[in-house]
C-alpha cells in the first residue's frame, strides 16, 4: 500500500492532521507536529491545489427537526448499462434534496439520506421502486432501506478518515480514539432567523468561501457572517470537516455491510459495545438495536479480507449474529459518485430557507 502514495512524509503528516484536526489553523498544526509554521501553510496549499483534500460543513439537521437517517441499498440488472441507469435516476430520484451520498456500480448501488420523517422517506422509496421495476433495473428484489431514527440509533463514526489515514500512512502517533455516539440524539430545538437561514446554508453549500465573499452573496457584513459562523460552530449546529480524496491516493476498494443482530443477543446500545466492529477502514457506523450499516475503505483486496475476517470474528465471538452480514464491495475506480457529499439541499429544504443554491 505504501507504494501508492506519492506525497512525502512531511505532506502525509499534514494531510492526516487536516483530516483528524479540520478546525486547527496552520499554527495550530505546526506547534501540533512540531513543524514551521510556514511548511504547514505551503504544504497545505499544494496539498489542496493537487486536490488531494476538499472541505465540507456538515449541518446537524437534527437540531432543525430532522429525524432519521437512512440508508438505501440495491441489486440490479447488469442488462441495463450503468450510464443510462444513472440518467434515468438522476431525473427521478437523485433528484430528492433528502439523498445527500449516492453512489453506484453496474450491478448494485446505495444512497445515504437525511428526512425529517418516515413518510418523506417511504415516499422517495417508493418512487424508487417503481421507477426501477418499471424500467427493468432491478434483479429479483425491492430496493432495501435501513432507517435509523435519531432517537432510538447511535452513530459511531459519521466519515471520520483520520484512522485509515494513520493506519495507511503508518504514522507513528499517539491516539485519543474512545467509542463514542457522535450522532444526533443529544439535541434541542433551535429556530433561525431569515438571515441566519441564508448564512448556514450558504456556509453549507460553499465551505471554502470566506465570510467576507459569503456576506457579499447574502448582502451582509462579514462580522456578521462571523459572528453567526461562531455561534453555530459553539452550539454544535455544524461541524467542519476535510475529506481526503481516497482515488488520488490509490484506495481501490469501498465496502457496504449491513448487519443484523441477533435478536436473543445483539450489542448493548448504552454501553456502545457495536463500535468493537470498527476498524481503522471504517469511515461509517450507524446502529439501532437489531442492525448496523458500516461503510470501510481499503488499501487492497487483501486488506478488505483481512479486515473483513476480524468482523466476522467480533460478531461470532459475541454471538450477535444468527446469519452473515450482507457485504457489497465497490472498486474505488469504477463506481460513480451520483451525489457526492451534497448537504446544502436538505439543509435549505429543513430550515424552509428561500436562497437559491
Amino acid at each position: 500500500m505504501m507504494k501508492k502514495f506519492d506525497l512525502t512524509d512531511k505532506e502525509k503528516l499534514i494531510l492526516y492532521g487536516l483530516v483528524k484536526y479540520p478546525q486547527m489553523t496552520d499554527k495550530q498544526l505546526s506547534e501540533k507536529f512540531d513543524l514551521n509554521h510556514s511548511t504547514v501553510t505551503s504544504i497545505r496549499h499544494r496539498l489542496r491545489k493537487k486536490e488531494y483534500f476538499r472541505t465540507l460543513i456538515i449541518p446537524r439537521l437534527q437540531n432543525m427537526g430532522c429525524e432519521m437517517l437512512v440508508a438505501i441499498y440495491t441489486n440490479f440488472s447488469p442488462l441495463i448499462p450503468l450510464e443510462e441507469r444513472v440518467e434515468i435516476t438522476g431525473k427521478t430520484i437523485e433528484v430528492f434534496d433528502e439523498i445527500f451520498f449516492s453512489i453506484g456500480e453496474q450491478d448494485k448501488g446505495f444512497s445515504l439520506s437525511l428526512a425529517k420523517d418516515y413518510a418523506t422517506i417511504g415516499k422517495i422509496n417508493d418512487i424508487r421502486t417503481q421507477t426501477f421495476g418499471g424500467r427493468g433495473l432491478l434483479e429479483n428484489e425491492y430496493p432495501n432501506m435501513v432507517v435509523f431514527p435519531f432517537e432510538i440509533s447511535a452513530i459511531h463514526n459519521f466519515f471520520d478518515f483520520a484512522p485509515l489515514l494513520r493506519s495507511s500512512f503508518a504514522l507513528d502517533l499517539e491516539t485519543d480514539e474512545v467509542a463514542r455516539d457522535v450522532s444526533f440524539r443529544n439535541k434541542e430545538d433551535v429556530s433561525f432567523s431569515d438571515t441566519e437561514k441564508d448564512v448556514y446554508c450558504m456556509l453549507v453549500r460553499y465551505p471554502e468561501l470566506s465570510d467576507g465573499a459569503v456576506g457579499s452573496e447574502l448582502g451582509v457584513s462579514r462580522h456578521t457572517v462571523s459572528r453567526l459562523r461562531r455561534g453555530f460552530e459553539e452550539d454544535n449546529l455544524i461541524r467542519k470537516i476535510n475529506l481526503p480524496n481516497l482515488k488520488k491516493l490509490g484506495f481501490e476498494i469501498l465496502t457496504f455491510f449491513h448487519i443484523r443482530f441477533d435478536p436473543r443477543n445483539q450489542p448493548d446500545m448504552e454501553k456502545y459495545e457495536a463500535s468493537l466492529l470498527m476498524g481503522d477502514s471504517t469511515i461509517f457506523l450507524a446502529r439501532r438495536m437489531f442492525e448496523a450499516v458500516m461503510i470501510s475503505v481499503y488499501g487492497d483486496y487483501d486488506e478488505y479480507k483481512q479486515d473483513k475476517t476480524r468482523i466476522m470474528q467480533v460478531l461470532k465471538e459475541n454471538k450477535w449474529i444468527a446469519k452473515d452480514p450482507l457485504i457489497r464491495t465497490y472498486g474505488l475506480n469504477t463506481l460513480v459518485f451520483i451525489k457526492d457529499f451534497k448537504f446544502a439541499p436538505i439543509a435549505r429544504k429543513v430550515l424552509g430557507s428561500d436562497l437559491l443554491i
